[in-house]
């Protein structure tokens, strides 16, 4: 007779808040970098003061990299005081990865988040139009993300769709092979680089609409 023991990898009692502490971070940098980057752009139509920036020496992919590096750097620097601070310290959560290695990865993925912001921004004129239409897509980007179900309970064409056009799948694959399995560069690299190229055409798509609105204004 054989004797089939089943282990659970990098959670071997099963805890629950061992997943759940750290997906929720990553949820929270996916919402946080959206409504933020979005809301700062509508912020200075709404109040007018964009109209300032266009009288000073500054070009419109400067404009937009400003709202990008500035939110993107508090979602950073947040994200690391909850790793460490409410993760590891309070829930005592192993963390087995690199920090660092995350914290880059979560730099670049925020430029990305930032930029479909930005881009979703430029179809809305006040911050109620923005509010419904960033709602659906947050949603979505959570809920099929693989970091609340896998991604191998999702029909194909669903998977293939949300790997090719959103970018949270290939973050949270990539957190939690840094996060969970202390995986390095060497084997996430290639979730780094398909959100980073993702990353380049919403940058390219909003910069474009971006300047139109200027153009209109």
């Amino acid at each position: 007779p054989v004797d089939l023991v089943v282990r659970a990898w990098f959670n071997p009692n099963l805890e629950t808040v061992w997943f759940g502490s750290v997906m929720q971070v990553m949820n929270s940098i996916t919402m946080l970098t959206l409504i933020l980057a979005g809301a700062a752009l509508i912020r200075e139509r709404e109040h007018g003061t964009i109209e300032h920036l266009l009288v000073m020496p500054v070009t419109p992919a400067e404009i937009v990299l400003s709202k990008i590096f500035a939110n993107g750097l508090v979602i950073v620097v947040a994200a690391a005081l909850c790793l460490i601070v409410v993760v590891q310290w309070a829930l005592a959560v192993p963390i087995a990865g690199s920090m660092p290695l995350f914290l880059a990865g979560t730099a670049l993925y925020t430029v990305t988040i930032a930029s479909l912001g930005i881009l979703l921004a430029t179809f809305s004129t006040s911050m109620g139009q923005f509010g419904l239409l960033v709602i659906p897509i947050m949603v979505v980007l959570n809920l099929l993300s693989g970091g609340m179900t896998p991604l191998e309970s999702m029909p194909h064409w669903l998977r293939l769709t949300m790997q090719v056009v959103a970018p949270s799948p290939s973050f949270v694959a990539f957190a939690q092979g840094v996060l969970y399995r202390g995986a390095g560069l060497g084997t996430v690299w290639p979730d780094l680089l398909t959100f980073t190229a993702q990353g380049g055409v919403y940058f390219a798509l909003s910069l474009l609409r971006f300047r139109g609105v200027l153009a209109r204004i």
